[in-house]
């Protein structure tokens, strides 16, 4: 695997995708009982967007300033927008950025973890050596907080169904691999078959030949309550134009409170003519 997340951090994928992880942690917690978060590609925990911007071998242009740059000064984000970016902008203060701009920004590892209670658990997986390394010296010995340095597919049957009875299992591969559409659409039906009334999040891009090979059709065959949440910030890009979150089994109003971020998101991240947010129901409820 070639794929770096850092170089990618705080972009408009990050920003949708981390806003919407918040919007479903908050609304399993109207429950007071406590589940499991699992992160089957779960990165490093958090990225120095000036390190990034570095690159390996000379400069890169920085994605972050079309994503989460473009949020960073705005007052005027509704409620379901302005939770993540309050705890981006915590988390970038103590990490000891005084800067005006955003320098740390928090991978889906540390959102879960500072919005998680005390009754809730984290079960983090990364395959790549370095990035499972770095996120161990993220987390260190953290309680209720377990780190697998595997294949996060194997995470669904290491780790379903849970102890909790009630779990959140974000699927957020590279899409490197041209069979990644595959093992997606087996992990989610394993996990349906393994513990159904779990909430199965997956995101994945949108580019100018995009297609699910058949992953929507078999959800719909499956019959479980599904839905999507796209947002295309560049109709007319090369390569990626936007991206979306598919989530099985969402809770109680996420419908209507992803439909506020894409509402905002769209008019806030937009580069290109028709940009837009959409969330439509695969399967309804």
């Amino acid at each position: 695997m070639n794929y770096r997340h850092a170089y990618h951090a705080g972009n408009f994928a990050d920003v949708l995708k981390h806003a919407l992880l918040v919007r479903l942690l908050r609304s399993l917690q109207r429950k007071e009982t406590g589940f499991v978060v699992v992160d089957t590609h779960a990165g490093r925990g958090f990225y120095d967007l000036r390190a990034a911007a570095e690159g390996d071998s000379g400069p890169r242009s920085p994605e972050w300033p079309y994503g989460i740059g473009r949020l960073w000064d705005r007052a005027d984000a509704p409620e379901e927008v302005r939770d993540y970016l309050d705890l981006v902008r915590a988390f970038d203060r103590d990490k000891g950025n005084a800067a005006a701009t955003p320098r740390f920004y928090p991978g889906s590892p540390r959102l879960a973890r500072m919005v998680a209670r005390p009754q809730d658990r984290l079960e983090l997986w990364e395959k790549h050596p370095d990035e499972c390394e770095a996120l161990r010296r993220e987390f260190g010995a953290e309680r209720r907080l377990s780190i697998h340095g595997a294949d996060g597919y194997g995470a669904i049957k290491a780790c379903l169904p849970p102890a909790e009875r009630r779990a959140v299992v974000l699927i957020d591969p590279p899409f490197e691999d041209k069979g990644e559409w595959e093992h997606v659409a087996r992990a989610v039906g394993e996990g349906i078959r393994r513990f159904p009334g779990g909430t199965y999040a997956v995101w994945y891009p949108l580019t100018g030949r995009a297609r699910d090979d058949g992953f929507i059709d078999a959800l719909k065959a499956a019959r479980t309550p599904s839905l999507s949440a796209e947002l295309i910030v560049d109709p007319g890009a090369a390569r990626m134009k936007g991206c979306g979150v598919v989530v099985v089994n969402p809770p109680w109003r996420l419908d209507d409170e992803a439909r506020a971020i894409l509402s905002y998101l769209g008019n806030v991240l937009y580069r290109g003519a028709g940009a837009q947010g959409d969330v439509r129901w695969i399967v309804s409820k």
